[in-house]
């Protein structure tokens, strides 16, 4: 018998004849039972060998086939049997056994080389079945993958002595080729070169076994199809696959369908990687790596979902119950199946399972790929379990597996990462994964790198660092906006990661508060959304009473957090709604039994709300807040300080009493000290004299007794030092020296508190005020100023502006500072009539430096905002200071009414100026009586006599001149009025007339058009009636059946001969009348369609006679027609039309006759006739021609062959 493996085995010859599957299953072709032929004494006998049921004990058999000296083929069949029952190590055995047997027997080398051959093919199988390491046991088998690719390799060396080109032979060489590659990478320490070198090695030796087959081998097309493949080459890989099944459709173990589909997955054609599988599945039921390939095909479509989306269930469940657990269970040593099996348990943390299918996984395959799935599962196992060395050293391995460096695996190369983030060697972090995203831009890679570089900013700013994290910043914005972008992309599918978002805000928040706020509504929409269904509130119809229900469910800690977006964003309304929603959203975790403390949670967004009120002026609501705060927790000071500031707001002396009680209570507390020196700066008595002034002492103190570095006190210190600098006098040199000194002191306050706090705005607006007044640097000063209005949001920084620009001039510039300053002013603000009294005096000297024409307007501006101060100051101390401006603009007013001329100024404003000036002497005489003036009693009382004495008359005089220059001038206007609306009413007569005249031409226009159409109308109707008359003409009705039908025609008279003499030209037929005319018109136009017809087939029918286009015919004579039949495929004459053929019949002339005389009449033509170039000419003239008369006589069609001639 001779062995064979799997049927057919180059696959070749019949084998696509045959369409059972099981021809080429493995081992299909072992019989049940064997023969081994025996001599006997009676002749040939033969042992019956049941090969289902064979002994593990193989002596007695191989003695027996030794003594009988049996055939290779039994050695190798019952060899194979023992394979096909799974014990490869007897048929090695039982191989060798053989071997020594033919040494013994000195059988022929060919036998020898078959069972060489044999053998080899064994013991790369029992490679490809045993584990890559050593085990850990010693009574386990020590033997390795590495040890039977050695016995196969002195195998093959031994073969390849005997014949060297033995097909066979290219096929194992081609396979110990692969399984050496596959051990490569699994070692650490050896190159990738090494893994390439084999894999070419092993294409190689394919290539020869194909080309030694002639091309016809299956199992050399799918070796090198996986070596190709092995080496990415994918593409190249597809077609040998496709090959092999093309030569061998019914082979399905190994099944080309199953490396199709692996191609195409690579290549990115995943929809029809899975059609292969399932084609796969169906043809073989029970094939294992088929079910487990579909189960990560299934695997990958659920990860493309959130593990919340309804589409990942069924998908998971189907990979993982209904194909991988199936592999599993058809063969659980199956590495492939053992790695996918063994993430499932890795999420599940049954790490008894993890630990044995990885380690199944890692020494059972044969693919360095499987055998890197296999050491991340123990690496990951390890990871969770908190074991840093021993998953370091998996991933390791891992990335080694799959070629490490630039190549490698991702996930593990992560892994590695991380491992080095828990042993805070952040750097070395960094750089892993710097190198990472630089080979794969990896999102998971991009968010660790983007969170750490996070973490050194916000490590530096909680312990006041001064190292500059701008680049750190900016890096991790970069790489977490990057995060952020990807999940806007639908084909990637990533979930949002609230981390990513919340890093973000915090890293925004100084900057660019706005995105940051964003930020944190996007994780607000996030967790709104992931609120489980049973938890949604029910019964709601309003979407927004919705939407606050639902926020009433998530963090309280994220809406307490975006309450003080909007409230430093001056969004107070939404603030306290936020905040509100936030102590709802604490007493509902608080219901859940959340182990989060609620009471600190509730503690500051209690705190923040009462913040809210103070600023809408809910003083009642924020009192009582504070109040509930201080009951639960009695020493919270920050409650307590804010009481007494709303007190001394409402109740100056309570405030202070509070104030102070607090001070004795807790004296070194630095937020107390300073709400108190903003007390002392309100209330103390105004003196040059530093040492003696109360707030400087008091700041002092705080400096040298509880901190040196407190900055509200030092900022203090340089306001003081500032405002006492501006007030001293600057008479003498050495008065402006001392005043310097005293800025310079102030700027080294501000230049201390800029060292502690480089971001301190208000510091850094103290500079800006020395510097603008003390060295004039105005242009420094706006750029700080400009910097620092980003981060304060009252109404100083716009102030300081404001003044700067009145120094520079620029009165606009300045108006506009000072119009948002009053805008953040409040109503209740002391300094509102500061800022109004400001603007008065801008639009003052905005006034003196503008045109003549424009300065009455600009003064009026700023008398309003001077009364408007003074309306804002009543009672307060300064009240005199704006009733004094009030007063010196009405003067100015009634100083520049003296000076406009007439055209510039009305009555009105004379009249007004004079009224206001009497007002401004009041004010300057009550004014210079009070204790305290502005300024010199007798500098008022001297203005005031001026105002009385000298510009009271020139007002009186100007009222006068202005009467008189307006009576004039009133009756100028009246004339030039009347006249303006002559000429008005002019114009206005003149349009009327032209649109008169243009109306009636467009009315003429219109008539002649409606007379154009009656008469189209009219001639349309008459040619209608003469068309109906036409066709009753030429139709009667049918005396049998009643319908229309039209005329017959009657029968022509003779037709004469064309020899005739006929000038009417209708072809020599009489007829008179009507019927004559109309029988002409009728053989025109059938003589005009004969003539065509004739023409065409004349020209088609002679294209074969001609010898070229541009070949002139011969004349020839047309023939009588005879008896017989002609050599030409059309008649030789030429036929008359229908009514030809009935005016012979009446004239008696029928047959050839006829055609005699015809046959005559065309020989007289051609005799006097010039030849044309032309084949056929037809003349067609239109109907109408032929109404007017100009009747023409069809020319007759020639017949192939012939010339037609016409006359000149």
């Amino acid at each position: 018998m001779a062995a064979k493996v799997n049927g057919y085995t180059n696959g070749v010859n019949s084998a696509h004849h045959h369409t059972d599957p099981h021809r080429f299953t493995r081992f299909a072709d072992v019989p049940a039972v064997i023969d081994i032929p025996v001599s006997g004494g009676d002749g040939d006998e033969v042992v019956n060998l049941d090969l289902s049921d064979l002994l593990d004990e193989t002596d007695e058999l191989c003695s027996l086939l030794e003594n009988e000296a049996a055939a290779k083929t039994y050695w190798i069949t019952i060899a194979l049997a023992y394979a096909k029952q799974h014990k490869v190590d007897i048929a090695i055995d039982m191989i060798k056994q053989g071997l020594a047997a033919y040494e013994r027997l000195r059988s022929k080398s060919e036998d020898k080389l078959s069972m060489l051959t044999c053998l080899v093919w064994l013991q790369l199988w029992r490679s490809r079945h045993t584990r890559r390491t050593r085990p850990e046991s010693d009574s386990e088998d020590p033997r390795t993958k590495e040890t039977f690719l050695t016995e196969a390799t002195q195998t093959l060396n031994e073969a390849s002595k005997i014949s060297p080109s033995h097909p066979p032979l290219y096929l194992a060489r081609g396979v110990l080729s692969l399984l050496r590659a596959a051990l490569v990478t699994g070692q650490p320490g050896r190159g990738q070169g090494d893994r390439a070198s084999h894999l070419g090695a092993a294409a190689k030796f394919f290539e020869d076994a194909l080309r030694h087959s002639q091309g016809k081998s299956v199992m050399a097309m799918l070796g090198r199809a996986k070596a190709l493949y092995s080496m990415g080459k994918f593409a190249d890989a597809l077609q040998l696959y496709q090959r092999a099944l093309e030569n061998a459709p019914d082979l399905v173990d190994p099944d080309p369908r199953i490396g199709i589909g692996c191609c195409l997955w690579a290549l990115g054609h995943k929809e029809h990687a899975h059609t292969a599988w399932e084609r796969s599945l169906e043809l073989s039921p029970d094939s294992n790596i088929a079910h487990t390939l579909l189960g990560l095909h299934y695997l990958d479509q659920a990860s493309q979902y959130s593990t919340t989306d309804e589409a990942f269930g069924p998908l998971y469940k189907k990979a993982m119950t209904v194909h991988t657990q199936t592999a599993f269970k058809i063969n659980d040593m199956q590495p492939l199946t053992c790695a996918t099996f063994g993430g499932y348990f890795l999420l599940r943390k049954n790490w008894a399972n993890v630990d044995k299918l990885a380690k199944r996984a890692v020494e059972q395959t044969d693919m360095t790929a499987i055998a890197s799935d296999g050491w991340y599962l123990r690496a990951r196992q390890a990871h969770y379990q908190n074991d840093v060395a021993t998953a370091a050293d998996c991933y390791n391995k891992s990335d080694l597996a799959r070629g490490g460096d630039e190549k490698g695996y991702t996930p593990a190369k992560f892994g590695a990462a991380q491992l080095r983030t828990l042993n805070n060697d952040f750097d070395g972090a960094k750089f892993r994964l710097e190198k990472l995203i630089a080979q794969n831009r990896s999102i998971e890679a991009m968010t660790l790198l983007g969170i750490l570089h996070a973490e050194d900013v916000f490590t530096s700013q909680a312990s006041g660092g001064k190292e500059d994290k701008t680049t750190e910043r900016r890096k991790a914005i970069g790489l977490l906006e990057q995060v952020r972008s990807a999940w806007r992309d639908p084909k990637r599918k990533i979930t949002p990661d609230s981390a990513v978002l919340l890093n973000l805000a915090r890293l925004y928040e100084a900057d660019a508060p706005e995105k940051s706020l964003q930020c944190l509504l996007q994780v607000e929409q996030m967790e709104i959304d992931d609120i489980p269904e049973e938890d949604r509130p029910e019964g709601i119809d309003d979407p927004e009473e919705e939407r606050k229900a639902k926020r009433a469910l998530i963090s309280p800690q994220l809406l307490n957090n975006i309450g003080c977006f909007h409230f430093f964003g001056d969004r107070f309304a939404q603030a306290r709604e936020d905040f509100q929603t936030a102590l709802n959203a604490c007493v509902k975790m608080q219901e859940r039994d959340d182990p989060i403390d609620t009471d600190a949670l509730v503690t500051t967004i209690s705190f923040n709300l009462a913040r809210t009120y103070e600023v809408e002026n809910m003083d009642e609501e924020a009192k009582t807040v504070y109040s509930s705060l201080l009951q639960r927790h009695p020493d919270y000071i920050d409650a307590s300080i804010r009481l007494s500031y709303i007190a001394l707001n409402s109740e100056p002396a309570e405030g202070a009493k509070m104030l102070k009680q607090l001070m004795e209570s807790d004296p070194s507390n630095l937020q107390l000290r300073s709400l108190y020196g903003w007390h002392v700066n309100r209330s103390k008595r105004r003196t040059l004299a530093l040492n003696e002034d109360v707030e400087q002492k008091h700041y002092k103190s705080t400096l040298q007794t509880y901190d040196k570095h407190d900055l509200y006190s030092l900022t203090g210190m340089g306001n003081l030092h500032l405002q006492v600098a501006r007030e001293m006098p600057r008479a003498t040199d050495q008065e402006k020296d001392k005043r310097s000194g005293i800025y310079r002191r102030a700027v080294e306050f501000y230049d201390k508190v800029l060292t502690l706090d480089p971001r301190n705005a208000y510091a850094a607006q103290g500079m800006s005020i020395a510097l603008a007044e003390d060295r004039k640097d105005l242009q420094n000063a706006i750029q700080i100023l400009s910097k620092v209005r980003e981060s304060i949001k009252d109404s100083s920084v716009y102030l300081n502006l404001g003044h700067i620009f009145v120094e520079v001039k620029q009165f606009g510039r300045s108006v506009e500072n000072y119009e948002l300053a009053l805008t953040k002013t409040k109503s209740s603000d002391p300094q509102l009539a500061g800022v109004l009294a400001c603007l008065g005096r801008t639009w003052l000297l905005r006034a003196k430096a503008e045109k003549q024409e424009t300065r009455l307007e600009a003064m009026k501006t700023s008398l309003d905002y001077s009364r408007r101060a003074l309306e804002a100051s009543k009672g307060a101390k300064d009240e005199i200071n704006h009733r004094f401006n009030v007063a010196f603009v009405q003067i100015q007013i009634a100083q520049l009414i003296t000076t406009l001329p007439e055209a510039q100024r009305s009555l009105a404003d004379v009249e007004t100026a004079s009224h206001d000036l009497d007002a401004a002497i009041t004010s300057f005489q009550e004014i210079a009586r009070s204790p305290h003036p502005p300024f010199p009693k007798g500098d008022i009382e001297a203005r005031a006599s001026m105002g009385r004495n000298t510009m009271k008359r020139q007002l009186t005089t100007a009222a006068e001149k202005q009467a008189d220059y307006e009576r004039k001038n009133a009756s100028r206007l009246d004339d030039a009025r009347k006249k303006r609306e002559a000429e008005i009413q002019r114009r206005e007569d003149e349009k009327r007339a032209v649109a008169e005249a243009v109306e009636e031409r467009q009315r003429k226009v219109a008539e002649e058009r409606q007379r154009m159409r009656d008469e189209d109308k009219e001639l349309i109707a008459r040619r209608m009636e003469e068309d109906r008359a036409k066709e009753e003409a030429e139709y009667t009705t049918d005396a049998e059946t009643g319908e229309k039908k039209k005329r017959e025609k009657r029968k022509a008279a003779k037709r004469k001969k064309k020899g005739d003499d006929d000038e009417s030209g209708d072809g020599g037929i009489v007829a008179s009348g009507e019927e004559a005319e109309e029988g002409a018109k009728k053989r025109r136009k059938k003589g005009r369609r004969s003539a065509r017809e004739s023409v065409e087939a004349s020209g088609s029918g002679g294209e074969e006679g001609e010898g070229g286009a541009g070949r002139r015919k011969k004349k020839r004579r047309l023939e009588r027609k005879s008896g017989r039949e002609s050599k030409f495929k059309s008649a030789d004459t030429v036929e008359a039309s229908d009514e030809d053929d009935e005016t012979d019949e009446v004239n008696g002339n029928t047959g050839i006759d006829g055609e005699d005389k015809m046959s005559g009449v065309e020989e007289e033509i051609v005799s006097k006739a010039k030849p044309r170039k032309s084949a056929a000419r037809v003349v067609e003239d239109d109907d109408d021609d032929d109404e007017e008369g100009g009747d023409s006589a069809p020319v007759p069609a020639v017949e192939e062959g012939a010339e037609v001639a016409a006359e000149d």
